[in-house]
């Protein structure tokens, strides 16, 4: 009789474990509800994933022992969120890794405007993606702020750049100045890290680009236009 042979890899089961916690898809879709960044409240994410609030409670529970999400409680409210960036790209990296769903024709206008909105920019986290995402990473990277050919970095022109941009920029901590993260609707790199989370925050807080809807989809404002254009030589009917 042969014998069931067993791993004695520590790592091998501690990997299992982890992928067991993505390997739902109540799980999953609440991963990436959050991409968006902000915090959720349980409830909201009942809603969102189609199940009991009860049901939901054990699922985050094990996304929050697991170090996928941190929580806080305000009152009768327990609000999570992912855990850091690291999380926000391994759950946008899985994603962009999956081959395209198949087309099918939307079942309301409203869900064929939604998904159009989200092509076209959102938010990944703390940076921007979908097409707006791409036309700056690309405007970056042919004005010399930003190198592409060994992986993503910025010049020196491009700490410049954000300077004279009054974007601040962390210099001195551990997370990457410059990083890619494969989008999953373009199916190219955007820029990711310090430099992205940095010009996102202050896209949303000076106005260039505004939130709409309920989901991560973000629109350039005029004002945003007239900056991106500026600043990056960036054609309005690009950003539309």
């Amino acid at each position: 009789m042969l014998e069931r042979m067993t791993t004695t890899d520590p790592q091998a089961a501690a990997l299992a474990r982890f992928a067991a916690l993505i390997a739902d898809e109540t799980r999953a879709a609440c991963l990436l509800a959050l991409l968006d960044g902000r915090a959720w409240t349980a409830g909201e994410l009942a809603r969102h994933a189609g199940v009991a609030a009860s049901t939901l409670s054990e699922h985050l529970n094990r996304l929050v022992a697991g170090g996928l999400l941190t929580e806080e409680r305000q009152g009768r409210h327990r609000y999570v969120r992912l855990a850091d960036a690291r999380v926000a790209h391994l759950v946008e990296d899985l994603a962009a890794s999956l081959a395209p769903p198949a087309a099918r024709r939307p079942r309301s206008l409203r869900e064929s405007s939604a998904g159009s909105a989200m092509a076209r920019g959102r938010t990944c986290y703390d940076h921007l993606a979908g097409r707006l995402g791409i036309v700056v990473t690309d405007a970056l990277t042919a004005r010399g702020l930003l190198r592409q050919d060994t992986g993503f970095a910025l010049t020196d022109a491009g700490v410049r750049w954000f300077a004279a941009a009054g974007i601040g920029l962390d210099l001195h901590g551990r997370r990457p100045l410059a990083r890619a993260c494969l989008d999953w609707t373009e199916r190219r790199p955007h820029l990711a890290g310090v430099a992205g989370a940095a010009l996102c925050r202050h896209a949303l807080d000076t106005g260039w680009c505004v939130r709409i809807g309920t989901e991560r989809a973000v629109k350039v404002t005029a004002a945003g236009e007239r900056a991106l254009s500026g600043l990056l030589g960036i054609e309005a009917s690009a950003l539309r």
